[in-house]
Parts: C-alpha cells; structure tokens; sequence
C-alpha cells in the first residue's frame, strides 16, 4: 500500500514538471519567417510546446525563467542529411566486418546526443543498415536523447553501385544481395525495394543515382538507375506518403533522378546549367554538403586513410562541392541545409552554415535553409522551423548576431528540444 501511494506521489509530481510553464527571455529572436532579428521577446513554453510569444520580457513571480537576454535565439536547426550509425575512420572498411549490430548502436546513442547539443533538433538520416530506424523510437520513446529523426533505412543501390553494401567484400561474402538488402536491378526490384523500407519503418527513401565517393568502386560520378528505375521508385514512395533523396555526383544521374521524380539532390558535384534549370522545372532542391566535400578532400591527402581506390575520387569530387553549390545558388535554385555528418565527425555541422556564406549566400538565408525550408520538405512546416505559437518548443541559442559573425552558429549555447533542455 505504500509503495502504491509513493509511486502515486511519483506520477503526480512528474506530471506537474511536465505542465509546468517557461519563460524563456530573449534579447534578440530571429524570425525565420521573415529573415528578421526582433528583440526584446519572451517565448512561453508549456509541455512541448510553444504556448505563446510576446513583446517585451515577461517574469512573473516564482516562475521558471530562462534568461538569454544577452544571446540570439532561433528555432531548432534541421540537418537534411546526416549518417547517425557512423563516423569515417581509417578503420571503417574493417569495422564493417567486426562491429555487430549492437555495437553499430551503441555509438549511434553518442552520435545522436552529440548532434542535438549542437542544435540540430531535427535530422534526416540517409542510409544505415537499419539501426538508424531503432535508434529513432528510442529516441521518441525517450529512452535516450537525440534530435527527431526522419530516416530513410537501409539506401538503394544497383550491383556494384555506391549503396551496395558487399562492394569491396571477398567473393566468399559477396552473394546475391537483392531488394531486401537495398540492391535494386529492375522496375520489379525497385517496388519491392521501397515496400520493404516501408515495411522496415523508414520515413523516406534514399537512392544512390551515381557512384559515389566513398564507396570501394571505380566511378564516383556514373549514372547507376535507368529513368524507368528511379520513376518506379518514386511513383512508390508517393503511395506510401515518402519522398525519395538522391545521391549523385555524376550530371547525367542527376538529370534521371529529377525526371524520375526525386525531391533533393546530394551533393550535385559535377551539375551543369542544364541540370541547374531542371531542378528549378522539377521543383528540387540542392542539399550541398559542402563540409564533407572539404573533409574528403583533406582526409584522401593522409596516407592509409583511404583505399588507394578511394583516394583520386575524394581529391577530384571534395573541391568542386563549393563551387557547384555557388553557381546553383547564383541561378536559383533551392536549396536545403545539409551537412553529411558522419563522413566527417559528429557534432561539428555548424561549420556548413560558414561554407555556405563564403560561396555567396547570405548569412540569413543559411539559417532559413536550415529551418522553414527544411521543415517544408519534411512536410512539418507548421510544427518546426520557427519560433511561433503552437510549434514544438525546439529553440537554440548562440553568442553572436550570425549576421555579423556566421561562426557562431558552430557555438550552440543553449538547446532546447519539444521543451526539454538538453544544454544550458
């Protein structure tokens, strides 16, 4: 019976933790919406929500108050493509072999916990083995901390091609792997392919329409789905509510993958005007990462960090990252904040916003890609993205007006995920 009321008590004051409301005072407040720096506000938190943002600061008396008056506040950032199972090492061909699933899951809890108390509350994670769909129900059960995970699972590949998850295995391990294992050769694959990840609880899907960098193959730029391919693979994702991310490197896999439907590109390395007018007929969006094509690109230059097969893709791909990204900003075309994280270390994705600017654009653009655009993509545009009424209480905060300063934005001081303080 005592135990009984105890726990009773337990409950009671838990809840009364949750329904608890925050001020949260606010010396500047940036307006995704707008591109504007308002000051002197105060965002009122109750549960995992914003409950209402007002003028001037509000304190009432024995309420719980955060002060941030001499900080700049925003809302959560979105990362639109992160890798939360690994972290690129000189040993990673060989942990492919040694780690075990459980191993693989461990480091994604630290991956994971690194990212959001950097202020990315919100991420995509794009290809995995399939622990990066566990690791996002821990993470909404709460059992361990981290940012709101949209994942797409395991990634498709054609045989041989960048996602192909025996390249580079002895013949003895190679085997035949087919939908279920991501290796998509056919209209008929390709259906089953995104049935499968639907099946396995992916949120989206992920192709790779070239061959990619870091892969132990040949080409880091060929075309690896036929049109026919990629369109059967949208036309099924749509059914299941997905939208389908695209790898690519290569222009000529990139203009497939627009025609066949794809929302984002990756990395579009080698994107020709063409291409660029594509994007914006198709409405598809450029997701540069621009940090890891500097991190391959400075990695390939250690002797032993890369197979030798590796190392003249990492120093002819990394480089032209940038500059693509420049022209395509320069013509219009949208794009949406993404880093690669994993290919470079964790926690670290701030660094893009910086890279962004030094091509050409403007500090609050950077932010808005990170923010209202990205939560358009992820069709959570009226619940993350902006420090607004009724939208989940993800709010970060840096030293700095990153207006003047863009290097601040790789000091998150303050992060705040659905109304839980992950760092003060």
């Amino acid at each position: 019976m005592k135990k009984t009321i105890l726990l009773f008590i337990a409950v009671i004051f838990m809840q009364n933790i949750a329904a608890q409301t925050t001020y949260v005072l606010c010396g500047k407040l940036i307006d995704t919406k707008s591109g504007k720096i308002n000051t002197k506000k105060t965002i009122v938190v109750k549960g995992d929500k914003i409950i209402d943002v007002i003028d001037g600061y509000i304190m009432p008396r024995s309420a719980n108050l955060i002060d941030l008056r001499d900080k700049v506040v925003m809302p959560g950032l979105i990362d639109m493509h992160v890798h939360l199972e690994m972290e690129y090492d000189n040993k990673a061909r060989i942990k492919k072999y040694i780690l075990n699933e459980a191993d693989v899951a461990y480091n994604s809890v630290k991956f994971a916990e690194l990212t959001l108390k950097n202020g990315f509350t919100t991420v995509r994670d794009l290809g995995g083995s399939g622990v990066n769909i566990s690791l996002r129900d821990a993470i909404n059960a709460g059992k361990i901390p981290g940012p709101r995970v949209f994942t797409a699972g395991k990634s498709l590949a054609t045989t041989g091609g960048h996602a192909d998850p025996t390249n580079g295995s002895s013949r003895r391990l190679i085997g035949n792997p087919g939908p279920k294992e991501g290796v998509v050769n056919s209209i008929e694959d390709a259906k089953k392919a995104v049935r499968q990840r639907y099946k396995n609880g992916a949120d989206c899907i992920k192709i790779t329409a070239t061959g990619g960098v870091l892969s132990v193959a040949k080409s880091g730029d060929n075309p690896q789905f036929t049109v026919e391919e990629i369109k059967a693979i949208c036309d099924m994702a749509k059914d299941y509510g997905m939208h389908v991310a695209a790898h690519a490197h290569g222009d000529i896999g990139m203009q497939r993958a627009i025609i066949g439907g794809v929302k984002t590109i990756e990395h579009g390395t080698y994107m020709s005007d063409e291409t660029m007018e594509l994007m914006k007929k198709y409405d598809a969006y450029l997701v540069p990462t621009i940090t890891a094509g500097k991190e391959v690109a400075e990695k390939a230059k250690i002797k032993g960090f890369y197979p030798d097969i590796v190392i003249p893709k990492a120093l002819a791909v990394g480089p032209q990252i940038q500059g693509t990204f420049a022209r395509a900003y320069k013509k219009g075309v949208g794009i949406a904040f993404g880093t690669d994280a994993g290919v470079f270390k964790h926690g670290v994705n701030g660094k893009e916003f910086g890279f962004m600017v030094e091509a050409g654009m403007p500090a609050m653009e950077t932010i808005q890609s990170a923010t209202i655009t990205n939560a358009m993509l992820l069709k959570m545009e009226n619940e993350i993205g902006q420090v607004k009424k009724g939208f989940f209480a993800d709010i970060i905060a840096v030293n700095e007006n990153p207006n003047k300063n863009i290097s601040t934005m790789e000091n998150v001081v303050f992060v705040m995920k659905s109304g839980v303080i992950y760092k003060k």
